[in-house]
């Protein structure tokens, strides 16, 4: 007889559609329960605000009783006895981007300085929140009125702005040691109000990873983390760790893609205590970038049949806003340009049933 997990967050589709890989009957509890999600879940309820996740959760759990809970984003801090992964007493710090600043000074990683008040320039993160479309660099103090204006009083922090490439490192860990498993490109909006935004990943990294995932794998031995968890970084000349995601993160699919691993599988024997014995080997490069609406627009065609090129694909009538994400596209190949080369062709597909309405941008 099959496991049952229930996998909930804010987007739950990568995650579910490894755990069905791995042989789970799958639950889901998601924001966007997107089309593709039916593909590998056999139940799944939406939720539209973050305070009716839990609620949400536990209509599930009574639905079909699981044998595991899996968080993605927004749900980390859910308290469950059948929860896989870390635990919300010890995923908190990581959950404030201000106490992660203190654990990367207690363990001696190099992080970007913290910054007075009314020292510019300056990057300014709310404190919690994942995604970084809210993160903005500020040069004076009209900026950070105009930040304040559009975000409100929330808690927030300044921090200097360090140059070099966004970039990310998995690594699978048990609460005492840890592995990497892929070290990521990050690919960030890079125009707009949102322009830190993630909007898509490279595996594996494309240029010398090893010093970053030697901080990596430092930082999740340390944490306290089970399963997944990644390490953001700023690389370059010099590397500056930036935020730990204690959880599946968005590159899941281009690490499955580049390596042929599954990932559910190997949180999951994380969390009771096992790491792979070898790191996986890198059997191609794979792409994935996310597609924007250049204006409100409601999706006509049903996108399905471009599966698996795309993926969080919207049901038929789905209403989007300007600058909203509509779907996920791939490209692979054996090396990057060839990934590349796919990845442009695929978008000009999408493009071509979607009459040029949407946006994105490579690495």
């Amino acid at each position: 007889m099959k496991r049952t997990v229930l996998v909930a967050g804010f987007a739950t589709r990568h995650v579910a559609q490894s755990a069905y890989g791995a042989g789970y009957e799958v639950y889901a509890v998601d924001h966007f329960c997107d089309q593709d999600l039916s593909f590998y879940a056999r139940d799944a309820l939406a939720f539209s605000e973050l305070d009716e996740l839990e609620g949400a959760v536990e209509e599930m759990c009574t639905r079909h009783a699981p044998d595991l809970l899996v968080a993605t984003s927004g749900a980390e801090a859910l308290s469950s006895r059948e929860l896989c992964g870390t635990s919300p007493a010890k995923v908190d710090r990581f959950l404030d981007k201000l106490a992660t600043h203190r654990f990367f000074d207690e363990l001696g990683i190099p992080a970007p300085h913290l910054l007075a008040a009314g020292t510019y320039p300056a990057m300014l993160k709310p404190r919690r929140g994942s995604g970084g479309w809210r993160n903005a660099v500020v040069q004076g103090d009209d900026d950070y009125r105009a930040w304040m204006g559009e975000y409100g009083e929330i808690p927030h922090l300044a921090e200097e702005v360090v140059q070099g490439t966004p970039a990310s490192v998995c690594c699978l860990a048990t609460g005492s040691s840890a592995v990497a498993i892929a070290g990521n490109l990050q690919i960030l909006r890079g125009a707009g109000q949102a322009r830190f935004g993630f909007s898509g990943s490279l595996t594996p990294y494309p240029g010398d990873a090893e010093a970053m995932v030697g901080y990596a794998e430092h930082i999740a031995a340390k944490s306290g983390c089970c399963g997944t968890i990644g390490i953001d970084f700023m690389a370059g000349e010099s590397i500056h760790a930036i935020e730990v995601n204690p959880r599946f993160q968005a590159t899941l699919d281009t690490i499955e893609l580049a390596t042929g691993m599954n990932l559910f599988s190997a949180h999951v024997a994380a969390c009771q205590g096992t790491l792979p014995g070898k790191k996986p080997v890198f059997r191609q490069v794979a792409v994935r970038t996310i597609l924007f609406a250049e204006r409100d627009m409601e999706v006509g065609a049903n996108l399905a049949c471009l599966s698996p090129m795309i993926a969080d694909i919207p049901w038929p009538g789905t209403f989007f806003e300007e600058g909203q994400a509509v779907v996920s596209v791939y490209g692979w190949g054996s090396r990057q340009r060839d990934a590349m080369h796919m990845l442009d062709k695929h978008i000009r597909r999408v493009q071509q049933y979607m009459g040029g309405r949407l946006y994105g941008r490579g690495p």
